[in-house]
């Protein structure tokens, strides 16, 4: 759930916090106190389009701030794991800051992300709709997973089988077009492959040469240097009145006294070890200077070849490992198409199979799909029923991107299947089925969208649901179940409802209401929590509009007694 939100210099708002509960958060006010400038700062967090105008006047940037609350597993986890992200006791923060400019900075718990992260994360946590703009559910190319949601886990389950015959039959075919689309690049492409092994090859090189090379010569150059710093250093430790002899005369006397206390004997032990120690580091420096050899030739040698390796560095890796197995690439490459006619006739026996594959697997999904659309269409039927549209004819059609032929083609299967899914609906008897996208009347959108969203919020996950006025364009009878139905969705998932209706405010467990006043030729937004006897004022107001009587309270009243009723049934 939405728990916290903040927002700071935001178009009319200076500063604003709004702490939000569970259930069902109904927000009301006056048209322009601000009501949708809140919900635009939401879809801002989640990754909506920002812009300088947002930015209130006077001020180098808007900021927005949200704490969500999720429990695991929910798809945000799995998301933070990749990006590194923390989340502790289930707390999201998604920050982001508009600059004048228009350019954002997003963060998500205090780590800095693209806007497209940002907006990754933040949509699998609010989905927002409004009466105006156009959402996922009314995207026909959005259906298919919508219907694949409706699903359980063995419709996930078929899905990755899917895929995984699917992307290992686009290799294939990718590896088919190499092979026979174009005979002249392809003889260039061996020629060039032949060239640069022979190069490769005749430099005879060896795993981690380079590093080796440059350990040497790093030696070698400085042979003088390490000469003299190791005899200078052996001389000062070895020898009379050298810093070992100082140590065995130490270690002498305490050896003549150490029989007197356990601790001088101690002390005695320790100084003994370390004089052992040192004269076994001066016997190693020693003998390395000593076996020391200074090789102008292999000098010279070294340079020549790390020249050499350079060169092919430029062309074929950063290190030697990395040529060598450019190398290996190459070779695999250059034996499939010099032998182009056996390959191409095993990559067309496999692709044979393979389509047969994936044929298979399609079909599974094609008829747990229908299923699904038998089960789903019920549902929202119901849910349409519910909503005074019992008249309403939905259906969602699931057509083959196959088509009748001899041989299969790639564009015969996408992503997830072979189906094409789109929900069509009639709203009045006699008419045909049209695409939902195409739902002509303002009233029937809210209520279709509504049952929509009744139905799918249960199986997406989503954290918050936001409804920017979806209510517009009903009344009466249809305004009480659309009430009804929010509040029922509100109990599944965390619903915050901007409204005109008296029917869907009664239905609040929390109702906010949005003012604004000007002072010193500014304007600001206030929000306040509404108490009981506020409730029936503002939802009065609703009523009546500007004047509020005795009879408009009663009415309110009512309305609060009816929706209490409700809930407790519901």
């Amino acid at each position: 759930m939405l728990a916290e939100l903040s927002i700071r210099n935001f178009a009319i708002i200076d500063a604003l916090t709004i702490s939000f509960n569970k259930g069902l958060t109904v927000l009301t006010g006056e048209t322009g106190a601000g009501k949708s400038i809140i919900i635009d700062a939401i879809g801002l967090l989640i990754g909506g389009r920002g812009s300088s105008e947002f930015v209130r006047y006077g001020t180098p940037k808007a900021e927005i701030e949200g704490l969500f609350l999720v429990d695991a597993p929910h798809p945000v986890f799995s998301k933070a794991e990749e990006l590194g992200i923390d989340i502790q006791d289930g707390m999201v923060v998604l920050k982001r800051d508009i600059m004048e400019s228009g350019k954002s900075v997003c963060r998500i718990n205090g780590k800095l992300v693209t806007l497209s992260l940002l907006k990754e994360c933040g949509q699998s946590l609010v989905d927002i709709h409004g009466q105006h703009e156009t959402q996922y559910l009314m995207q026909p190319e959005m259906h298919l997973s919508l219907l694949d949601s409706f699903g359980d886990d063995d419709m996930e389950l078929l899905v990755s089988q899917y895929q995984s015959v699917y992307y290992e039959y686009k290799d294939l075919r990718k590896q088919l077009r190499n092979l026979t689309e174009n005979e002249q690049q392809m003889n260039q492409r061996v020629d060039l492959i032949q060239y640069q092994l022979e190069e490769i090859n005749s430099a005879e090189l060896l795993p981690n040469e380079d590093e080796e090379l440059q350990e040497e010569k790093l030696k070698l150059g400085n042979y003088e240097k390490l000469f003299n710093s190791l005899q200078d250093s052996y001389q000062s430790l070895y020898g009379e009145q050298k810093g070992i002899e100082h140590v065995s005369v130490a270690l002498s006397h305490l050896q003549n006294i150490s029989h007197l206390d356990d601790e001088l004997n101690q002390l005695q032990e320790n100084v003994a070890n370390h004089f052992y120690a040192l004269e076994e580091a001066a016997f190693s420096i020693r003998n390395y200077f000593e076996t020391m050899e200074f090789d102008s030739a292999r000098l010279d040698f070294i340079e020549t070849r790390l020249n050499e390796i350079s060169k092919l560095k430029r062309k074929y890796g950063n290190t030697v490992n990395e040529i060598l197995e450019y190398a290996s690439e190459i070779e695999k490459e250059l034996d499939i198409l010099q032998n182009k006619d056996g390959n191409i006739e095993a990559i067309r026996q496999q692709l044979q199979k393979q389509e047969k594959l994936l044929q298979k697997h399609a079909q599974k999904l094609s008829k747990k799909r229908k299923n699904l659309a038998e089960r789903l269409t019920s549902e929202i039927l119901q849910e349409l029923k519910e909503l005074y549209m019992e008249k309403t004819v939905f259906d969602i059609k699931i057509t083959s991107l196959q088509h009748e032929a001899e041989q299969l083609r790639e564009q015969d299967f996408g992503k997830f299947g072979s189906d094409q899914v789109e929900f069509f609906i009639s709203t009045n008897p006699g008419e045909p089925l049209k695409p939902l996208a195409k739902v002509a009347s303002g009233g029937e959108l809210s209520r279709v969208i509504l049952a929509l969203k009744s139905i799918f919020s249960h199986h997406q996950g989503i954290t918050a649901i936001i409804f920017d006025e979806v209510d517009t364009g009903v009344s009466g009878r249809v305004a009480q179940a659309i009430a009804e139905k929010i509040f029922r969705v509100s109990e599944g998932s965390q619903v915050l409802c901007i409204t005109h209706l008296p029917q869907v405010a009664a239905m609040a467990d929390t109702h906010l209401h949005i003012s604004k006043e000007t002072s010193k030729k500014r304007t600001t937004t206030h929000v306040v929590s509404l108490e009981t006897t506020q409730k029936v004022n503002e939802i009065g107001r609703m009523i009546s509009g500007v004047e509020i009587t005795e009879l408009t309270k009663q009415h309110a009243r009512e309305l609060l007694d009816l929706a209490e009723e409700i809930k407790k049934t519901s």
